[in-house]
C-alpha cells in the first residue's frame, strides 16, 4: 500500500474508533429489543428488529436476486487505477509508474516477501482488502463470491499497482485477511442500516456511521441508492457490544534488547511509555443459543475487537468468524457452535508486535450453571501465516543487522491458539479472560534461522453500576521470546493495569436465554 494511503488510513482508523461508539449506541438500541429487563411491552411486541424488505430484482448479470457481478468488476480496477495515479503524481513517479508497464514488467518477476513497514503490511493491507470485499458485498454478492473479488483485486494490484515485485505476504494480507476483516465491518455497517426495534428507518447518524465503518458500502449506497438495499439480512442474531474507555494505573515492562540503531554503541534499553489512555470496542454477533437462528453463511457468528491507545495508535485488532460449521446442544443448559473459523489478528504493544491470518478449528458455547450464572467461552487452535518481532531503533533488523530498507520482523508459518471465557453473575458482574498464543516458526520463512513465541492474556472485571453503565478493572500482559541462531535469546514483557468506564450493549452482558425462565 502506498504512503498516501498509509496516512489516510491511520486517520480513518481514528474516525472508525470514534464511530464505534455510535455503532454501540445504535446497534444496542436494537439489541435491547430482546432484553425483558429493559424493554417496554410495546418493544417486546414489535416485529423482529432486523426485519428488512425483500430484495428487488435488478436487471443485470445476476438477474432476479438483487446482485451484480459487474459493479465490483469495474469498481475495484477503477479504484486501483485512481490510487496508482494519485501516488504517481503525489508520492513517487517511478514506484507508481504506468499500470500497463508495471504489469508487463512484473509478469517476468518471481514473487517475494517484501520489506514494507509492519503496520503497512499487516494492518493497512488487510484494510485495503476489506475495502475490495465491501465493494462486492454491497453489490449483493455473498461472502465467497466477494472473497474471489478480494483475492483478484489484491492480485491485480500486486502486478499492476507498483513497480515493486509481487509480494506473497501482501497477497495473504489483502486477499485473505481482507475478507476476515471486511466481513465483520460490512455486517456491522449493515446492522446500522437495518430498521430499529419499532420498524423505524435508520437516521442520518446511523447512515454516516455505516459509511465510516464500511466506506465501500457507503460509496455504493451513494452511487446506486437503494438498488441493493435489503439483499443482505442479518436474520436477527444475538448481539452484544461494549465500549471501554480506560486509563492506565500501573505498568510493568522488561526487555533485554539493545535499542540502539548503532550496534557498536553501548547498549541502550528499549523505552516504554507507561501512562496511556485507551478505547476498546467489542462486538459478538450471532452468539449461540438463540432459537431458530442458524449458521448457514460464513460469519453468521463473529467476534470483533479493536483497541486504540494514546501511546501506540492501533494497539490490537482481533477478528474471528465461523466459516463453516453448525450449532449443537449438550444437555438442557448448554448451547454451542463448532467448525472452521477464519481469523485475522494484530497485536502491537509498543516494543514488539505480531499479526497473523489463519484458519482454526474450534467451538463457541454458553452454559447456564444456574438461573443467575452463565459461562460463555471459545476455544480455537489453528495454523496461519504471519509476522512478528521486536521493535529496535531505526535501521536495525529483526536479525540485528544494520541496513536501509530491511525488515525488522520475521515471517513464517504460524500455529496459534486461543481460549476465551466470560463468567456472568446475575446480570451485575462479568469476569472476562482471554489467552492467545502465537508461534511464528521457521517454516515458510525467509529468515530460517529463528522463531518468535508471543503470548497475550487479557482479564477484565466489569461491574454494572446503573442501567448500561459500568466500571471495569482490566489487566493485560503480553510477552515475547525471540530465538535466533546468531543472536542471544531476547525477551520482553509488558503488563498494564487500568480502570475505566464501560458502556454495555445489554444488561445481561450478552447472555442468551433460550429457556424462558429468567
Amino acid at each position: 500500500m502506498s504512503p498516501s494511503v498509509l496516512s489516510s488510513a491511520r486517520g480513518g482508523t481514528e474516525s472508525l474508533s470514534a464511530l464505534f461508539c455510535i455503532l454501540a449506541l445504535s446497534v444496542d438500541r436494537v439489541a435491547l429489543a430482546d432484553d425483558p429487563k429493559l424493554n417496554t411491552p410495546a418493544q417486546k411486541e414489535a416485529p423482529t428488529a432486523f426485519a428488512a424488505p425483500e430484495p428487488t430484482p435488478v436487471k443485470d448479470w445476476g438477474v432476479g436476486d438483487g446482485k451484480s457481478y459487474w459493479v465490483p468488476a469495474y469498481e475495484i480496477p477503477a479504484f486501483e487505477l485512481l490510487l496508482n495515479r494519485v501516488d504517481h503524481y503525489a508520492v513517487d513517479s517511478e514506484v507508481y509508474a504506468s499500470p500497463i508497464s508495471n504489469f508487463r514488467e512484473n509478469l517476468h518477476h518471481k514473487w517475494v516477501v517484501d520489506n514494507d513497514a509492519f503496520a503497512t503490511n499487516q494492518f493497512l493491507h488487510p484494510y485495503q482488502g476489506a475495502f475490495y470485499q465491501g465493494l462486492a458485498r454491497s453489490s449483493g454478492l455473498d461472502f465467497w463470491q466477494s472473497s474471489a473479488y478480494t483475492f483478484g483485486g489484491s492480485l491485480l494490484w500486486e502486478y499492476a499497482g507498483e513497480t515493486t515485485r509481487p509480494s506473497i505476504n501482501d497477497q495473504v494480507a489483502s486477499g485473505i485477511a481482507g475478507n476476515f476483516l471486511g466481513e465483520p465491518l460490512f455486517r456491522m455497517a449493515s446492522l446500522l442500516l437495518e430498521s430499529g426495534p419499532n420498524g423505524e428507518e435508520p437516521g442520518l447518524l446511523r447512515k454516516v456511521g455505516a459509511a465510516i465503518i464500511s466506506p465501500s458500502l457507503g460509496l455504493n449506497r451513494l452511487v446506486y441508492g437503494d438498488r441493493f438495499a435489503g439483499v443482505f439480512r442479518s436474520n436477527a442474531p444475538a448481539v452484544f457490544t461494549r465500549v471501554d474507555l480506560g486509563e492506565s494505573l500501573s505498568t510493568h515492562f522488561y526487555s533485554n534488547v539493545n535499542a540502539n540503531a548503532d550496534l557498536t554503541a553501548p547498549p541502550a534499553a528499549q523505552t516504554f511509555k507507561r501512562q496511556s489512555a485507551s478505547a476498546i470496542f467489542t462486538m459478538a454477533y450471532g452468539l449461540p443459543g438463540k432459537p431458530e437462528y442458524s449458521y448457514d453463511r460464513p460469519f453468521d457468528y463473529f467476534n470483533f475487537e479493536l483497541s486504540v491507545d494514546t501511546t501506540n495508535a492501533v494497539e490490537t485488532v482481533f477478528s474471528r468468524g465461523l466459516l463453516y460449521g453448525t450449532d449443537y446442544a449438550l444437555g438442557p443448559n448448554y448451547r454451542g457452535i463448532w467448525g472452521l473459523y477464519g481469523t485475522y489478528e494484530y497485536v502491537g504493544p509498543q516494543v514488539f508486535r505480531v499479526s497473523t491470518t489463519a484458519a482454526a478449528l474450534g467451538t463457541t458455547g454458553q452454559w447456564w450453571i444456574s438461573q443467575q450464572v452463565a459461562l460463555q467461552g471459545t476455544a480455537l487452535f489453528g495454523v496461519g501465516y504471519g509476522g512478528g518481532g521486536v521493535i529496535h531503533g531505526a535501521g536495525v533488523t529483526q536479525a540485528g543487522v544494520l541496513g536501509d530498507g530491511q525488515r525488522d520482523y520475521h515471517y513464517g508459518l504460524a500455529p496459534q491458539g486461543e481460549v476465551q471465557a466470560r463468567l456472568i453473575l446475575d446480570d451485575r458482574v462479568s469476569l472476562d479472560t482471554t489467552f492467545r498464543e502465537y508461534y511464528v516458526s521457521r517454516v515458510a520463512a525467509t529468515e530460517s534461522t529463528g522463531s518468535e513465541d508471543i503470548s497475550r492474556v487479557d482479564t477484565a472485571l466489569t461491574i454494572r453500576v446503573y442501567n448500561l453503565h459500568g466500571i471495569t478493572l482490566r489487566y493485560s500482559e503480553a510477552s515475547r521470546n525471540g530465538r535466533y541462531a546468531t543472536l542471544p535469546t531476547s525477551h520482553q514483557t509488558v503488563g498494564t493495569f487500568s480502570i475505566g468506564y464501560t458502556l454495555l450493549g445489554s444488561a445481561r452482558f450478552g447472555a442468551v436465554d433460550w429457556r424462558g425462565n429468567r
